[in-house]
């Protein structure tokens, strides 16, 4: 016999909600204003929490650029994962996975480029850190999978060679700290090194 879900219980709905609600107002006022120029407090005031509450679910502004951009960037590397899926060749499907990415980490030049600094440099232990290196390893294993494709990469190289493919797409984004640097300029730079380190004849 099927044994039923326990339902959630009032404070698990209502802590549930209040992380809704700073997500939501995050990702807003970060949108609207740029995350150096987003106070906490008016995180709070926007989600209608306490200060004190806010801290609860993020330590610092940094915690929150990552629990607001986390979500995008999981749908965006799902939506990649897709497009390198119906693309035959190995670098253009490398390329159609990463768009996607870097499309989000160009939406806001300065939260994208804040985001990755968070990524790296940010407490390992903080939860939010934790789902955003998640993401970085998802996207490796998608690169790996491409790359694995027929044979192409040996398999023993295929690892190590998503590692740098991914290292490439990260200085790549985090160094265009000019918003006039267009989402085609920087997968065409991707491109070029992505090329330089594929073993020859892989195209």
């Amino acid at each position: 016999m099927a044994v039923a879900p326990t339902p959630t219980g009032r404070r698990e709905r209502n802590k549930q909600q209040k992380l809704e609600r700073i997500t939501a107002a995050a990702r807003e006022l970060f949108a609207e204003r740029g995350v150096d120029d987003v106070t906490t407090q008016q995180i709070a005031d926007r989600a209608d929490v306490g200060a004190g509450t806010l801290f609860l679910y993020a330590r610092s502004k940094g915690d929150l650029l990552l629990l607001a951009q986390n979500a995008s960037y999981a749908d965006a590397l799902a939506r990649g994962i897709e497009a390198a899926a119906g693309t035959p060749e190995v670098l253009d499907a490398v390329l159609a996975l990463v768009r996607p990415v870097v499309e989000c980490n160009r939406t806001q030049v300065e939260n994208g480029r804040t985001y990755l600094r968070e990524m790296v440099f940010g407490d390992p232990a903080e939860p939010h850190h934790r789902e955003a290196l998640a993401i970085v390893e998802r996207t490796e294993r998608a690169v790996a999978d491409v790359l694995g494709r027929g044979g192409s990469v040996p398999e023993q190289d295929v690892a190590t060679l998503a590692h740098v493919v991914s290292a490439v797409v990260f200085l790549a984004m985090a160094t265009r700290a000019d918003a006039g640097t267009g989402v085609d300029e920087i997968l065409a730079d991707i491109r070029r090194q992505v090329a330089a380190v594929l073993p020859a004849g892989i195209s």
